[in-house]
């Protein structure tokens, strides 16, 4: 289902509020909500901040350092995932967003562009209803982009073989700002994996990751996604799968 709003104005930053703000405003009073990461769904998280400030009542569970100073910024409590019965709500945005209603793919994300894609997709399959925020630039008829890996240090060689067997170029994520490599929160490598054509069936592709030695988790996220309200310049398109 697309829907369209008759809000109108702004510029990209705008239709990335409109996305984060419309997704804040499905949380209810003690609901326990899961916080994403990444600019779109920052909106998100500061639209909260504001409802909280009115009174609203929830918990937050952040799934990544990133977010979870901005949700502390903003005065949002904050619970972990082992100490509530489950997830109402998660809130997320994607660094791509399969956009073809025709496919069997219609729905899938990609993400692990931030690195915290691990503990996205733990909070995401907690959580009751998962919602995506984006942008037009996240919709992609195919998945086109690097996959990310979450892989144990130790691992990486043997991982990177394996990639190279499934017809993909692994590479080793490097931090840009000191020497070396990106290291997740959890202690861990990013290996982002490109292959050379758009992916026709990235769930079977993400079990032959999932199946390899070492890799913790990938940015495939097929099946998890519930409804993406997609912030334009001329107002919010909503999908529901």
């Amino acid at each position: 289902m697309v829907g369209v709003s008759a809000k109108s104005g702004g510029g990209p930053e705008a239709a990335k509020r409109r996305a984060g703000e419309r997704a804040a405003a499905d949380v209810e009073d003690g609901m326990v909500v899961g916080l994403g990461t990444g600019s779109t769904t920052a909106h998100a998280i500061r639209a909260l901040g504001e409802r909280h400030t009115d009174g609203l009542e929830i918990q937050g569970v952040a799934t990544s350092f990133q977010s979870r100073q901005l949700a502390l910024e903003v005065g949002l409590p904050l619970t972990d995932l082992d100490a509530v019965d489950g997830i109402d709500l998660a809130i997320d945005g994607a660094d791509q967003v399969v956009d073809a209603p025709s496919e069997g793919t219609h729905g899938t994300l990609l993400k692990g562009g931030g690195g915290a894609h691990t503990r996205e997709k733990v909070v995401a399959a907690a959580a009751d209803r998962f919602v995506v925020v984006a942008d037009p630039t996240k919709l992609v008829a195919a998945i086109d982009a690097p996959v990310p890996l979450e892989v144990v240090p130790a691992a990486h060689p043997l991982v990177s073989s394996r990639v190279r067997a499934l017809g993909g170029e692994p590479t080793l994520r490097a931090a840009s700002e000191k020497d070396g490599p990106v290291v997740t929160d959890n202690g861990n490598l990013l290996v982002d994996c490109a292959f050379a054509e758009p992916l026709e069936d990235p769930t079977a592709l993400g079990r032959r990751l999932s199946d390899t030695p070492g890799v913790l988790e990938h940015g495939l996220f097929p099946d998890l996604a519930d409804t993406t309200y997609v912030g334009t310049e001329a107002g919010l398109e909503v999908r529901s799968y």
